[in-house]
């Protein structure tokens, strides 16, 4: 059987763009393929800058704990592309896999699609041709000309928090790319919101008054919040008192909270047992998550006293770093060690801007070049790092890194990766 990675190193080659914002290509590709988008169970599409990946996780989640099947589509994948389209809860093989890419990028030809574009494309195929109850789709970037804009009819559109990111494409300031990420709003379909920036709702606002979107904005419709151990969230039909997720981070409760407010706005109805149980199993690798097993844990258990504590986030700008931040700040307060960052990062990103969040917590941090063509150099993210106020050393390699972050074997430290989801994705293949 054909490997999907020279099925898509093919596609790679032959539509070299990665980004190149527009949909009149989608559009035409899809009709070539019969309008596979058309054919799928109703959608959940899910926007935003930080935690919209986190609130795909939750959603299928509580979808599947009320025994429904679900398609769930995101990107990018940490280990292997197949992550990043799952078929009725389960992730594509790779015999589907290499059958939608090539009859795809057969049928659609010497079109000028994006690598993106024709991997969305496959992934609606797939969608069509396997029954589920629900589909679960994760905007790519920005959403108003994004791949995956093309449903007319969402069960719901939604929104996790607006930040600065991806400025080059998307504007300079929260009320550009919140206007973007808005773009993905329906005619009578709920716009389902989390907290905003002032500047950010007032864009989202103005887009759903715009085309007479039914918006459903935290604050006014519905609210969550974390209280003697419990979720609780309301809305205008009542309270829910709920287990909270497991997912580590205050910023988790927000975006669980998002999810079961896009439940209810797509007039989903189910019990709060449902609903936690959804809320406690839903998973999502490098976003905080503890590394407990593996290669890179046994060696840092062999050189540093105690048990070792090493998490992995993907985060990469300076909204996603406070929120980082706050969570390691909430485990030192229960637990005291000294931190010490492990970071690559991209070079478009706000790097200082993401370090800033971490000034008076990290002692050191040890910078990497993470296996991406977009990736900085290590000397520049150090230099990030010294800016923002901490102190910084460019590393060859991870193990290089790894090694001294260990230090001389004494007190155990709080050992954070960080800064880029490639890099995520690389320590979690090593430490497979």
């Amino acid at each position: 059987m054909t490997d999907p990675s020279a099925v898509l190193a093919r596609i790679a080659e032959r539509r070299p763009v990665l980004i190149d914002l527009g949909l009149e290509r989608m559009r035409a590709a899809l009709a070539r393929l019969g309008d596979p988008h058309r054919k799928m169970p109703p959608v959940f599409h899910v926007a935003g800058t930080n935690g919209k990946g986190s609130t795909v996780a939750y959603i299928r989640s509580i979808l599947e704990a009320a025994g429904k099947s679900v398609h769930v589509y995101t990107s990018p994948h940490l280990v292997r592309f197949n992550e990043r389209i799952v078929l009725a809860g389960e992730e594509i093989d790779d015999e589907r896999l290499v059958d939608a890419l090539t009859r795809c990028d057969r049928e659609v030809g010497s079109k000028s699609l994006t690598f993106f574009e024709a991997t969305t494309c496959a992934a609606f195929l797939a969608f069509s041709e396997t029954p589920a109850d629900y589909a679960v789709i994760e905007v790519g970037l920005g959403g108003r000309l994004d791949a995956t804009n093309v449903f007319d009819a969402p069960l719901a559109a939604v929104i996790s928090p607006v930040a600065l990111d991806h400025q080059h494409f998307l504007g300079d300031n929260l009320a550009a790319i919140a206007f973007e990420k808005a773009g993905i709003l329906r005619t009578g379909a709920p716009a389902v919101v989390s907290a905003q920036s002032p500047s950010a709702m007032q864009a989202i606002e103005a887009r759903a008054r715009d085309i007479r979107a039914d918006l459903y904005a935290y604050g006014t419709y519905w609210s969550a919040h974390l209280e003697h151990g419990r979720l609780i969230y309301q809305d205008e039909n009542g309270l829910s008192d709920l287990r909270p997720p497991r997912l580590p981070g205050m910023h988790q409760i927000m975006n669980a909270g998002l999810a079961v407010a896009a439940i209810k706005a797509a007039g989903i109805d189910f019990d709060d047992d449902i609903l936690s149980a959804g809320l406690e199993s839903a998973r999502w690798p490098a976003r905080l998550q503890r590394l407990k097993t593996g290669p890179i844990v046994e060696f840092v258990r062999a050189h540093m006293k105690g048990e070792p504590e090493i998490w992995l986030d993907g985060g990469h700008n300076p909204h996603a770093g406070r929120a980082i931040a706050a969570t390691i700040a909430d485990f030192e307060e229960k637990a005291p060690r000294p931190l010490v960052l492990i970071s690559g990062m991209q070079h478009n990103k706000d790097q200082e801007g993401f370090f800033a969040a971490f000034q008076g917590m990290a002692s050191s941090v040890f910078t990497v070049r993470a296996d991406h063509e977009g990736a900085s150099a290590p000397e520049e993210v150090a230099a990030s790092a010294e800016r923002a106020g901490l102190p910084a050393h460019p590393c060859a390699s991870f193990d290089e890194a790894l090694r001294l972050a260990v230090g001389d074997g004494g007190a155990p430290a709080r050992i954070l990766i960080c800064g880029s989801l490639y890099l995520a994705g690389e320590v979690l293949r090593e430490n497979a």
